[in-house]
């Protein structure tokens, strides 16, 4: 297979990786793999996946606050992001947003005061942003309408009304393993509606591993699995589909092909 494949989302810093990340990512190019966007959950993760950028050269950093770990943060928190936000391999602000399903990791409140300020930061920077939203639709989607960022709601679980609006607010769908499940009735229905240019293949690696790997740790060369998918929803080949991805992600995260 040529090297089509651009994987948007996927967390190489995670300790799932620990015991072959450097075999594993010096292969992934042999494996088809072009592109790999890290995105960073946490200001140590965000420093951690500008490491792993330094160190590979189709690897490129996203650097932000996830939800979950919005809680507790050192009051010079947006100083360091902000540091990180100026290196040149760092193309978004991610991973950031609300997820209500973990409520107990961290109140509401502080998740949207952390999500707003990011949103700021992207403005600042001019750069995209990679968003979280779990069980957080409604507000999620007030947050976007209100600063109408660049980038893209990753792991998209809305329905596909609200992928329509957020491709109506010139951001991306992203979508992964989750389309293959069997009890996966809203992705399939947004991979129907998504315009091929507004759609983004991706892992979340090492989770989301796709039907036939569900339950293993996931990496960058299962995306074709998705990408079939998504493919004979809308009639096209897996080819088609990763290209689509690829151009996408070029795109909207700045990176020559």
């Amino acid at each position: 297979m040529d090297s089509l494949i651009f994987d948007s989302h996927a967390h190489y810093d995670d300790s799932a990786f620990d015991s072959d990340r450097e075999e594993l990512l010096a292969m992934l190019p042999q494996k088809g793999v072009c592109h790999v966007i890290n995105a960073g959950a946490s200001l140590k993760g965000s420093a951690a996946s500008i490491a792993l950028a330094e160190k590979y050269e189709y690897f490129h950093a996203a650097a932000g606050i996830h939800p979950e770990d919005a809680f507790g943060l050192p009051e010079d928190w947006q100083e360091q992001l902000k540091k990180m936000l100026a290196h040149p391999k760092v193309v978004a602000v991610g991973e950031i947003g609300l997820d209500y399903y973990y409520e107990d990791a961290c109140p509401r409140e502080i998740q949207q005061q952390v999500f707003e300020a990011q949103l700021k930061l992207a403005k600042e920077f001019d750069l995209p942003v990679i968003i979280h939203d779990r069980e957080a639709h409604g507000d999620t989607m007030e947050f976007l309408r209100k600063y109408r960022p660049r980038g893209v709601v990753h792991c998209f679980s809305g329905s596909a009304e609200m992928a329509k609006e957020v491709v109506s607010l010139g951001m991306y769908v992203g979508l992964g393993g989750v389309v293959t499940f069997k009890n996966a009735r809203h992705p399939l229905e947004v991979a129907a509606v998504v315009p091929p240019d507004r759609l983004l293949n991706e892992t979340d690696a090492p989770y989301m591993a796709p039907v036939p790997y569900r339950g293993k740790r996931c990496d960058s060369t299962l995306i074709p699995y998705s990408a079939a998918k998504i493919g004979e929803i809308k009639g096209v080949s897996a080819q088609e589909v990763l290209s689509w991805g690829k151009e996408n992600a070029a795109r909207l995260f700045g990176i020559t092909l």
